[in-house]
């Protein structure tokens, strides 16, 4: 074909396609991606569900702006579940019927979550966890992939388990609340007791509902407990934590902590101030930990944050969300489509980049590569945000690819921190 030709063909070909542009660009605008989920914005976990928004709509909006996915733009449809467990199936009923979503991110935490696998797994749905703990061990849905840095209980007892025998400490006491993330963490703990010749003299089940726990740090104390492992979520946590800085658990306990949701959330950290110092907690990220993309991340995150007025720190939930977006669209992407099936098998067969470092899946949908840190809190003062960016605060004990520090036991001393 000659030069000439070649010309005309061009022309041709791209007066078509500019007068073709406009009409697909409409039908594309019209027809949105739409993404739906739950998320709690009030109630024990709202703090950091309005966090984790900020992040998603974060990715939503850069995405937006750079023509969307597929040639669609993505429209995000978030309801508040109040932290309560009992609107999720609901919410998540509305989401596929009412607003006919094409996509489902779960609600944040175990409990909110349980409560909607069965419906998920009938109508065929891919489900993005978040942060939840064995909600499909029953259910067995093979397109729930579970955006957690965890993948069972080993990971969260092991570095707590590991530091109090490090110092000596042979008998535990446990706490959980009587749900199912708390029950299948203690759980968890209390199966590698025998393996690891931990003695277990107090082991106690709470009802949610609980606001007084000085009876039960009472307990413990007279126990005599030399580790004290508690599986909490956020308002318990304040709880326990404030009973145990006002009555003491004995000068015999090396560290307590372990499963305490809530101490990961800035106003939680910000609130119970120095009554943190000694606690021994498992954590998801804290700065110092370094991910590719992660510090960029957080400035952008910041300024978000700062204007909706929520967690400005947001080491816990936002970068985990903000990857829960990241896995979509590179299986969007790298399939060409935004089917259940197609995006499920994508993410099972391939390691998936993020700001939160690389993502396998293993065959149940948890995490195949986990990365869950066990810290220690140190010299934490009183009505400070800003010394939680300061890596001296929340030292890294475990694993020791990221250890930071040691810990500083008994846990009398290390409050003193």
């Amino acid at each position: 074909m000659d030069q000439t030709r070649r010309k005309v063909l061009g022309a041709g070909s791209a007066g078509v396609f500019a007068a073709s542009m406009p009409v697909a660009s409409a039908i594309a605008q019209a027809n949105p991606i739409k993404i739906g989920m739950s998320m709690p914005q009030t109630g024990g976990l709202g703090a950091g569900g309005q966090s984790a928004l900020v992040a998603i709509r974060m990715w939503v909006d850069e995405v937006n702006a750079k023509g969307g996915l597929l040639g669609r733009k993505i429209e995000f449809i978030a309801y508040d579940d109040q932290s309560n467990p009992a609107n999720t199936p609901g919410i998540y009923t509305k989401l596929l019927d009412v607003d006919k979503v094409d996509l489902l991110i779960a609600p944040y935490a175990t409990v909110p979550t349980a409560p909607i696998m069965p419906l998920v797994k009938q109508r065929g749905k891919l489900l993005m966890g978040n942060f939840s703990f064995q909600v499909n061990k029953t259910v067995k849905h093979d397109m729930w992939f579970n955006n957690a840095p965890w993948n069972d209980a080993d990971g969260w007892a092991k570095g707590f388990l590991a530091t109090g025998k490090a110092a000596g400490a042979k008998t535990i006491a446990i706490l959980a609340s009587d749900q199912e993330f708390s029950q299948n963490l203690a759980d968890g703990v209390r199966a590698l007791l025998d393996k690891e010749g931990i003695k277990k003299v107090y082991d106690q089940n709470y009802p949610p509902t609980t606001k007084d726990f000085s009876a039960m740090i009472r307990a413990i104390r007279a126990a005599r407990a030399e580790m004290v492992f508690v599986a909490s979520y956020p308002p318990d946590s304040v709880a326990i934590i404030n009973s145990a800085n006002e009555i003491g658990v004995g000068p015999q306990v090396q560290i307590m902590g372990g499963g305490m949701v809530g101490l990961q959330f800035t106003p939680v950290m910000i609130s119970l101030g120095s009554k943190l110092n000694g606690i021994v907690n498992y954590h998801t990220y804290v700065p110092g930990i370094k991910f590719p993309g992660i510090e960029d991340f957080f400035k952008r995150y910041t300024e978000r944050a700062k204007a909706a007025k929520v967690d400005e720190l947001g080491y816990y939930l936002p970068p985990f969300n903000y990857a829960i977006c990241q896995m979509l669209e590179q299986a969007i992407n790298a399939t060409k489509s935004i089917e259940d099936r197609k995006l499920a098998d994508y993410m099972r067969k391939n390691t998936l980049n993020t700001i939160v470092g690389p993502v396998k899946f293993d065959a149940m949908g948890e995490r195949a590569n986990e990365h869950l840190v066990t810290i220690q809190f140190r010299g934490v003062k009183d009505n400070d945000q800003e010394q939680f960016r300061d890596t001296a605060r929340q030292v890294v004990i475990h694993p020791a690819d990221d250890k930071t520090g040691a810990a500083i036991v008994p846990y009398e001393k290390a409050r003193k921190s």
